[in-house]
Formats: structure tokens, sequence, C-alpha cells
């Protein structure tokens, strides 16, 4: 994965509007970790996403809603301690139906409450007409590179342990699921320790038919309706830096935003991991290979974009 290749598959056109680029909608951030959700949600406007919603527990909504004036914020359901349960989509349905990419994950704190959560947005959009989340702006959502139709699912943290118990469910998000692990999630979604890492994502992308994302190397899956071979990328950039608090999130925030833009699944995870591996050279640069912050990293995607897409 070099500059040139990407220059080569150029990002869409910025478009005339707010609209044109694609809404991203965030579902995490319990009580105890808000944080990873702002990550995640200023990652997606820093590439370029046109709106943003942040659905977080209720308690921490109005927090989020200040710490970041861009964005929408949604209350949702928590239990007692502050984890976001599955049991609030009727929230946010609106938001459902009209976001080009949904992230879910940054910030989720239990692992089988986000399990309930991912099982309700699987039941939720099996019980609707598979294109009702087209929301007809341009991005994602309105049909490109969708297989399905419907928003873009971006899975990362705890919620991509919930995907082993919803192997046989995962129908709905045929052709439009990107997961974000890193190498400890990957032991986990394949059920082993990683042995070679290379060859492991791409088992992890055919399991689960979808783009995976993993320290630097992107697969998308083989067979299936595809008419692309299975393809397998790898970066050549990045400082050991990345392996702060919260640079996973900005990483999956990233991907979103460009994926809610219009790009394939592949292109999205190509773009959003190099431009995260990239920002963390720029800072290594400046500050030293270690210490650099994680939401410095989104501050950096703009001009990267632009000296890449020009």
């Amino acid at each position: 994965m070099t500059p040139s290749l990407l220059r080569e598959w150029p990002l869409p056109a910025p478009g005339e509007d707010k609209y044109s680029r694609g809404s991203v909608l965030v579902i995490g951030g319990a009580r105890a970790t808000p944080g990873a959700a702002l990550l995640a949600g200023t990652a997606a406007l820093r590439a370029g996403a046109g709106k943003l919603t942040l659905a977080v527990a209720e308690s921490v909504a109005v927090q989020v809603a200040v710490a970041l004036p861009e964005c929408g914020a949604m209350g949702l359901p928590e239990t007692a301690e502050g984890s976001v349960t599955g049991e609030g989509l009727d929230r946010i349905s609106s938001y459902l139906d009209r976001a080009d990419a949904i992230l879910v994950g940054p910030g989720l704190d239990d692992p089988e409450l986000a399990e309930e959560l991912l099982r309700a947005l699987l039941e939720r959009e099996a019980g609707t007409d598979s294109g009702s989340g087209a929301s007809g702006s341009g991005g994602a959502g309105s049909g490109a590179g969708n297989a399905g139709g419907g928003p873009a699912v971006v899975l990362d943290a705890y919620a991509l342990g919930g995907l082993l118990k919803l192997g046989d469910q995962l129908e709905p998000w045929k052709g439009r699921l990107i997961l974000t692990p890193n190498p400890k999630e990957a032991a986990v979604l394949l059920e082993r320790e990683v042995e070679d890492l290379a060859a492991d994502v791409a088992e992890i992308a055919d399991k689960f038919q979808a783009v995976v994302s993993c320290q630097g190397l992107i697969a998308r899956p083989s067979g299936g309706d595809a008419p692309e071979e299975s393809e397998l990328w790898q970066m050549t950039t990045g400082y050991g830096g990345l392996g702060t608090s919260g640079s996973g999130d900005v990483l999956a925030g990233a991907i979103a935003g460009l994926r809610a833009r219009g790009t394939t699944g592949a292109q999205a995870a190509c773009w959003g991991t190099h431009l995260h591996a990239a920002a963390a050279d720029r800072l290594a640069s400046r500050r030293g290979p270690l210490g650099f912050l994680a939401r410095e990293l989104a501050d950096e995607l703009p001009a990267l974009m632009l000296e890449l897409n020009t």
C-alpha cells in the first residue's frame, strides 16, 4: 500500500454540500468511556464525512454534545453501571435509516451487551426492506458499493467479539461489513492464537465476508458475489506510537467517514489505514516516535488527503 497506489484510486469528489458527503452514526460511548466515541466521530468528520451523530450512554450524551459541537448526540439506555444496552434502537431509528455508515463499538465496555446490541441491529434490518437504509445523499447508503443496499457497517472493539455467536445471522450485512480488529481481537474472531497475521486477516475476511483492517494489513473476502479475487494489502509506514489509547477508535472513525463518502469498503479501509499510519509518521517527526496522542492523529487527516487526492 503506497501513496502512488492511492493516487491511482482517488476518493470521491467533495460534492456541493454536507449531504453529498454522507452521514456517519457512531454507536458506543459508555459512561466510563465516552471519549472513544468522540475520537471516532472526530476522525469521521476529519476524513470528510458531512454529518455525524453519536449515540452514547444517556448519562453522557449532553457532555458529548458539548465536547464535539459538530455532532448530534443521542442518549441510549444504559445499565446502572453505565454500559450501553441494545434496548434503545427506537430512539435512533431515523438516524439508522438515514446513515451512510454505521460504526459500532468505540467505547462499548460490556461484551455481552455489545452482542445484544448487534443482535438487535441485525433483527431490525432483517425485519425491514433491505433498501430502507439508503439515505439518498450520495454516500454509501445510496448504493455505492453495497451489495445488499443500506448503510455500511463498521465494527470495532467489543462489537467484534459479538460476531462469533451471530455468524449465521449476518446475511443482512453481506457486502457492506468492515472489521477493524487489533491482533488480540483477531485471535478472538479466529477462536485461536494468531499465527501468520497476513494469512489470518485474509481468513477473517472470508469467515465473515467482510473487509478487514488489522495492524496495517487490509483484506477483502474472496468468492461470494464479488467479481474481484481476494486481495491483501500491507502498509509500509506507521510508527510504534500508534500503539496508544484511542488509536483504534481514530482508525475506525476514519474508515467509517471515508465509507460514508461513497468509497467501496476496500478503498475506505486502505485509505483509512494509510492515513492513520501516515498521520503517525507526521506526528513522530514533530514530537518523537512515542508520546503523541490519539486525538492528534485526526487533525493530520485533511492535509494528508489533500496531498494524495490531487
